[in-house]
């Protein structure tokens, strides 16, 4: 400890691999990487730190014994006060009081009414009357550690997020005493990582079967860094609202995430180079667009997803790929920015999954400048607040040879939006759109004239997927959820988890969970190595196949998880928060994007035309030998 030197957190990041990790822990700086496979815990429950502070994780798990004992063989240095840091003292003034258990037991009554939770200590006198419980019951913990009751009540995380830093008195101060098992709840990210088929495995420090790289879990953690600070805790709220702050879009694109929502490879003439993690352009690929689906899924809300994401996803790519590049400067910038909305307008009232049978019209003027668009949209995500709507319109003959794309304006004259209410997905902006007379520039039109539904078909196989990734990772929140809830609730004297049927129920939902991400990451993998037309050609009715299961299995692990909650499932908010919301918004992913029964036939016709082909093949070459 001799050659002891300080080191700051800038270069305490850096070192954030499996293979050179450190970790911050009580202002010391750890080399943990020959550490990593011994943790009894596993890797992936430090390798969540690497490169930052684990202080707060370490002491809710182990005591000062353990840090004496283990921590001079990895010990590097002391920390040093950040190069990004003016002064110590601003940080100092904001640093919560230790309190003791004795001076918290003073504060017992309903004037002046304090309670500890998870080691900290909340003055709750102004919220005894909010309280949805009554006062009485936090009047019964008055001045008493009240973690238990806390837990057993409560969404642990999200409450203390959206009340805790109002209410924070300080920390308790208990010398000696070991941390309190369970204290949060398993409310805490890092405790998620231990739920057994919680996280994909290669989260969680399982061999890597050579689809990711260090730049995948760059982007993974920045990923998440950013769904659960500026996400996760908001998306009850949001969801009531119907709908989410504009600003979130600018702060998505600020984090280097938002163009993430078209795929790959990154838009960087439109986006800039702004990649989360610290990526460059050209490291960008499918995995880290699978990897971006399924993250921003973690928040546990469709409506969100959808509201923040799906409007880009789905009506900026035909704009990218065939526009002009007029219309591209002029549509693709704002919205990859966070400046502007954009939706994909096809659905109609009279045609959905029959796409080619779309009747919304747009007549050419005789002096060929504009068209002028009559007809309406329904079901249409993210219109009510979009400013660019790519639609589909009938602009030649019956059938899919006659369908254009336009790009219409939310200003010009004629177009019209009202908010649909829909079972779920509240916050994604579901809307009805009428065109009613709208003059549409021709300069709008997006490539060839009645070649729109080749541009549409252009970007199924990635609309499906991110229907696949989503539907996967709601399925895995509804198992978590479940097995967090399992381990607390207690029934008949002994913890859910414990009953056979419980543990059952849990298994059917991981095995199925798990099955569907093997299957996207092949599949993922396939796009990745292929040629677009390649992809198109040999990978469409696969993934219509991967979309039914995915949704399927989501459809069972919201029944599933809807059982092991109970009553807290049937109501909105609180503990079942999530399942309730997921469990009514399952049908937007077995409908949208091509309904069940849809999808199943198209896997069959897929591969039908693909043994018609070789078949006919194989006959020309008979006949080429004779």
């Amino acid at each position: 400890m001799a050659d002891r030197r300080l080191i700051t957190p800038e270069e305490v990041a850096k070192h954030n691999t499996d293979k050179d990790c450190w970790v911050i822990i009580d202002n010391k700086v750890y080399d943990v990487t020959a550490f990593l496979k011994e943790h009894p815990g596993g890797k992936g429950a430090i390798f969540k730190h690497a490169g930052g502070s684990a202080h707060e994780r370490f002491f809710k798990k182990h005591n000062a014994e353990t840090l004496a004992k283990n921590g001079p063989k990895m010990y590097v240095g002391d920390l040093a006060p950040s190069a990004t840091t003016t002064t110590t003292t601003a940080a100092a003034k904001t640093t919560p009081p230790l309190l003791t258990l004795e001076e918290v037991s003073k504060h017992n009554t309903e004037h002046d009414c304090w309670i500890v939770i998870d080691n900290k200590v909340y003055n709750v006198t102004a919220f005894l009357n909010e309280h949805p419980g009554g006062k009485s019951i936090l009047l019964k913990v008055a001045g008493k550690d009240a973690t238990q009751q806390f837990v057993k009540f409560h969404e642990v995380k999200a409450t203390l997020a959206k009340y805790g830093p109002k209410l924070l008195v300080g920390d308790l101060h208990v010398p000696g005493a070991a941390p309190q098992q369970g204290g949060s709840g398993g409310g805490s990210e890092e405790e998620e990582q231990l739920i057994p088929y919680g996280e994909p495995n290669y989260t969680m420090g399982w061999n890597n079967p050579g689809f990711y790289n260090e730049s995948h879990f760059r982007f993974q953690k920045a990923v998440r860094h950013f769904v659960e600070t500026e996400i996760t805790p908001n998306c009850h709220d949001w969801d009531e609202q119907y709908m989410i702050p504009k600003e979130l879009f600018k702060k998505a694109y600020r984090a280097g995430v938002l163009p993430a929502s078209v795929g790959y490879p990154w838009p960087t003439k439109y986006a800039g180079a702004n990649i989360a993690g610290g990526l460059k352009p050209e490291e960008y690929d499918a995995f880290h667009f699978l990897i971006f689906l399924d993250e921003l899924a973690r928040c546990g809300s469709g409506g969100v997803c959808w509201g923040l994401y799906v409007g880009l996803a789905i009506g900026l790519p035909p704009v990218l790929h065939f526009g002009s590049e007029e219309l591209k400067q002029k549509v693709c910038p704002p919205c990859l920015k966070g400046d502007a909305i954009c939706c994909l307008a096809i659905t109609e009232p009279q045609a959905g999954s029959d796409v080619a049978n779309l009747t919304c019209e747009a007549k050419k003027s005789p002096c060929g400048t504009h068209y002028t668009v009559n007809g309406e949209k329904k079901w249409i995500t993210n219109g009510i607040w979009a400013d660019f709507f790519t639609v589909a319109v009938r602009t030649g003959g019956p059938g899919m040879g006659g369908i254009s794309l336009l790009v219409i304006e939310k200003n010009m004259p004629g177009v019209t939006t009202r908010h649909m209410k829909c079972m779920g997905v509240w916050a994604s902006g579901t809307t009805y759109i009428n065109f009613e007379n709208v003059k549409v520039p021709i300069a709008n039109r997006i490539g060839e004239e009645n070649q729109g539904f080749k541009y549409i078909m252009y970007n199924f196989n990635n609309e499906r997927l991110g229907f696949c990734a989503q539907a996967n990772r709601f399925s895995r929140v509804c198992y978590s959820e479940s097995f967090k809830y399992a381990l607390k609730r207690k029934t008949f004297g002994k913890r859910l988890i414990d009953h056979p049927v419980i543990r059952m129920k849990l298994a059917e939902m991981a095995r199925q969970v798990e099955a569907n991400w093997a299957w996207l990451e092949q599949l993922v993998y396939q796009l990745k190595t292929m040629t677009w037309s390649e992809g198109t050609t040999k990978l469409g009715g696969q993934v219509a196949l991967m979309k039914v299961h995915n949704s399927k299995t989501f459809e069972f692990c919201a029944r599933e998880a809807a059982q092991i909650f109970g009553g807290l499932s049937y109501s909105r908010g609180g503990q079942g928060e999530k399942v309730e919301r997921l469990y009514r918004e399952v049908r937007a992913w077995a409908i949208p994007g091509g309904s069940e029964e849809i999808m199943l036939d198209l896997g069959v016709k897929q591969v039908l035309k693909q043994v018609d082909r070789e078949r006919e093949k194989e006959k020309r070459k008979v006949q080429a030998k004779h």
